[in-house]
């Protein structure tokens, strides 16, 4: 009352004294309140959004950053409170953070329950990075705000000192700003040195002497304006009733051990501020300082001192929380340094918070954890977490195979725990092993069918079934299971009968050959399967299973060769130029009996002497017009397109370019996904891939699952082969030498025996002859119909797009072979030489009828 009393004499003495007294605009008042709440209803929408967003998408880390701020223009402590706490549980905060999060509790709350629970966020906040500034946020508040530190009792005293020396120990030795911690350590020691009495002689001088301890040890270390620090020291030192002379050196009245380490650490921070400087670098990109903080690693690390190298991890791993790289040399750091597995836990704890994406961070801090003892229970949460819990289901890995590593790993550490559970406290139980092997089977079976890495786990399961479980029934049944999804295995099958005959059940394992003998299986699988049953029954059976099992193999072996055979005579006909499939342009050029089209110029006669040279001529025309064609990219005369150099392939796939293949592989048993990228990157540690060439069908341009690959020299080719039997995209594909000078070697060793088309095990479309091969079904014609120069001319043909080999002459040019019935070295006479040829029916009617 007696304060509106004064307001209103107030008021009445201004108006007395004819002063006008403002009014308050009504108007400007209530537009005001007007937007405030418009405002206030957007901030409201937003909150909302925020909300929804975060409900449908916990991993968001911006949506959590904005709703954090969000809360905190709303004013609500509670919700704020939980946000931070929700984001915390699946990222880690930053030192600005954990400090704003602080410095909120602490303008909220009173008592000593609200200092323990304000200390427990800054122990958290300094334990996920180091940040000086967090640190000396939080030595204020300890000193500012402890009763038992304001009140300098020896607990509080203790307690302070304890805090500050764990400081020195995370960010002392930081040469930009580890200065703010030793100064503020020597200032509270200096405050309970003015604190003493005068008449304590004895306390003051202990006191004194620990000051001046603090000023050395900070002299040893190197730091940014060490030289300030020591003028300081002398300063200090003066205080206490040192005298220098005047002009005197910086050195003058220092203890010679203090001024020999103080030189030392200059002589260190000298050679370090070139790093320092570019990590710094304002204008440097992310990439460029990452590396530039790699580069100050190496450094450190040749120096020798690991409490050095550790502290510059922490900075880097502060700077660049997300990149795996550093995480896992950092762990791989301590793990061959350092070797203290506490140490080595908790960063893997912050490397997989912070880089959950990355499976071999996990990987590794499942087997840290196993080195450190850690108990079954914390492992079981750990493991649970990572693959069946919230992170598995918010985390986009890069690869499901991390996922097939992570799960194995577990089993590996339960299978070891197993092993131990006699001769120590916890006894585990084998069905903890089985549920692993099912989650596993249950998430990475349908994405991983018919992949080496399923059937090793697969096999690794029904092992340890029939090794740990004592259950071979169940043992079987992860092998039926597995052959349900991934039945085309060959080596599933094998894995199996391998199992039945290891454990002396030879005819479980003759079942298992009766059931897959007769499927069908990728490359030569079935009839290695064929094979390895007669192998089999040679080794453990009787006769009679031996010869059951011969009946049983013997039609099939013959029904794959003969699927084989009509494979191979097939790639031949392609292989051969084809004529123009148009009807009305073949009626047109059909050759009428003693006519001859008046515009048609009548081929020239052919002389022995020249036959050789025209072909070879023609084969080298031919060749450089491919060559500029395939350079330059072809163009369609209708549409006036340049083609690409894959429709090339489709569309003249019947004109073949001559491949010389000397350094040439020819692989088989590839995926039909198969590119020339693929290939390039399988044989990249081999180098000097020179060409690749996919063998496609010629209709759908679609893969063959066949290709050669040129090399730059002989040592490459080899390296190439002995890839043989590796795996690519999930198949084990087959690599041999291509040899397209076989069949010449023949013909100039003076075989008089060859045979037509492709052999067996032989692949020439654009690629020549793969050894090893076998000669099969083939039509042959009497060597004296071929005369004496279409043998090497013949071989000579790829450059007219065609290659023949052998005795299939039907497919020779007319003018190079000689009718049926004419005699060995008979000269021609001219009406013979009038003669017309014979079409492809007619002579292959005539060639019948012999």
């Amino acid at each position: 009352m007696a304060e509106n009393s004064d307001k209103d004499s107030e008021t009445l003495e201004e108006m007395k004294n004819g002063e006008e007294i403002a009014k308050p605009d009504i108007q400007n008042t209530s537009s005001s309140s007007d937007s405030d709440s418009d405002e206030d209803a957007e901030e409201d929408h937003r909150f909302e959004a925020l909300e929804k967003e975060l409900a449908e998408n916990p991993s968001s880390y911006d949506t959590h950053i904005q709703y954090i701020k969000s809360l905190r223009k709303l004013g609500d402590i509670e919700k704020l409170r939980q946000a931070r706490e929700s984001m915390n549980a699946i990222f880690p905060l930053t030192p600005s953070m954990w400090s704003e999060w602080a410095k909120d509790e602490a303008s909220l709350a009173t008592g000593n329950e609200a200092f323990d629970a304000i200390e427990k966020l800054y122990e958290r906040g300094v334990h996920e990075y180091l940040s000086v500034s967090l640190w000396c946020d939080y030595l204020n508040f300890v000193e500012e705000h402890d009763p038992s530190v304001l009140g300098c009792s020896p607990d509080g005293i203790l307690k302070m000192r304890n805090l500050f020396e764990r400081a020195l120990t995370a960010a002392g030795l930081h040469i930009v700003e580890g200065n703010k911690i030793w100064e503020a350590y020597r200032e509270f020691e200096q405050t309970i040195l003015h604190s003493i009495d005068h008449s304590v002689s004895e306390g003051k001088e202990k006191q004194v002497q620990r000051i001046r301890s603090l000023f050395h040890r900070q002299l040893s270390v190197p730091l940014a304006d060490s030289r300030s620090t020591l003028l300081a020291y002398k300063a200090w030192e003066a205080e206490q009733g040192k005298t220098y002379e005047s002009n005197s050196s910086d050195f003058d009245g220092i203890p010679s051990h203090v001024a020999s380490a103080y030189q030392k650490s200059m002589e260190m921070y000298n050679a370090r501020v070139y790093h320092e400087e570019q990590i710094s670098r304002k204008d440097a990109s992310e990439t460029e300082r990452l590396q530039y903080f790699m580069a100050y690693l190496k450094f450190e690390q040749s120096s020798g001192d690991p409490s050095r190298v550790q502290i510059l991890y922490e900075r880097a791993v502060a700077e660049f929380p997300v990149s795996s790289d550093i995480w896992l040399d950092y762990t791989r750091y301590l793990e061959q340094t350092l070797k203290v597995p506490k140490i080595i836990v908790d960063v893997y704890s912050r490397a997989t918070k912070n880089c959950p994406w990355t499976g071999k961070l996990w990987v590794q801090y499942l087997l840290s954890l196993e080195r450190n003892r850690t108990s079954e229970e914390e492992l079981s949460a750990v493991s649970t977490y990572i693959l069946i819990g919230k992170r598995i289901l918010t985390c986009e890995w890069t690869h499901l195979l991390q996922y097939l590593d992570l799960f194995l790993t577990r089993i590996d550490g339960l299978r070891r725990r197993f092993a131990l559970a006699g001769s120590t406290e916890d006894i585990l139980d084998y069905a903890v092993i089985r549920d692993t092997f099912q989650r596993a089977a249950d998430y990475l079976s349908p994405h991983l069918k018919n992949t080496e890495g399923l059937l090793l786990m697969y096999a690794y399961w029904a092992r340890l079934e029939w090794k740990l479980g004592k259950d071979l029934v169940a043992a079987r049944g992860v092998w039926e299971s597995f052959l349900k999804i991934s039945g085309s295995m060959l080596e599933a099958w094998e894995r199996y009968v391998k199992m039945e005959i290891e454990t002396g059940h030879e005819d479980a394992a003759r079942s298992i050959y009766k059931r897959c003998y007769s499927k069908r299986f990728i490359g030569t699988g079935s009839e290695e399967i064929c094979h390895s049953w007669l192998r089999f029954e040679r080794e453990f059976g009787t006769l009679e299973d031996y010869d059951h099992a011969v009946k049983k193999v013997t039609p099939r072996l013959e029904e794959l060769q003969l699927f084989k055979s009509q494979q191979e005579l097939k790639g031949f006909a392609e292989s051969v130029p084809q004529k123009d499939d148009n009807p009305a342009k073949k009626t047109s050029q059909k050759r009428k009996t003693g006519t001859r089209s008046t515009e048609e110029q009548p081929t020239p006669k052919r002389h022995r002497g020249t036959a050789d040279n025209l072909t070879q001529a023609s084969g080298m025309e031919t060749t450089q017009k491919l060559t500029e064609e395939n350079d330059a990219g072809s163009t369609d005369p209708k549409t006036n397109k340049v083609e690409t150099s894959n429709e090339q392939q489709i569309k003249h796939s019947t004109n073949k370019e001559m491949y010389r293949d000397q350094c040439t592989a020819f692989i088989s048993n590839l995926s039909f996904q198969v590119n020339d990228e693929h290939l390039r990157s399988f044989f990249g540690d081999v180098g000097g891939v020179t060409a690749i060439r996919i063998l496609r069908d010629k209709f759908t341009g679609k893969s063959r699952g066949l290709a050669y690959v040129d090399f730059a020299n002989a040592e490459q080719l080899a390296a190439a082969v002995a890839k043989n039997k590796k795996t690519l995209l999930g198949k084990r594909v087959s690599i041999v030498r291509s040899n397209p000078q076989r069949n010449r070697n023949r013909e100039s060793s003076g075989s008089t025996k060859e045979h037509g088309g492709k052999r067996a095990g032989t692949a020439t479309d654009g690629g020549g002859t793969v050894e090893g091969s076998d000669s099969k079904k083939s039509t042959e014609v009497p060597e004296e119909s071929v005369p004496p120069h279409a043998a090497s001319t013949a071989s000579h043909r790829r450059g007219d797009h065609f290659e023949l080999k052998g005795k299939n002459t039907f497919a020779v040019p007319r003018t190079l072979v000689r009718p049926l019935g004419w005699k060995k070295n008979e000269p021609k006479n001219d009406e013979e030489n009038e003669e017309n040829p014979k079409t492809n029916d007619e002579f292959r009617k005539m060639l019948l009828k012999k």
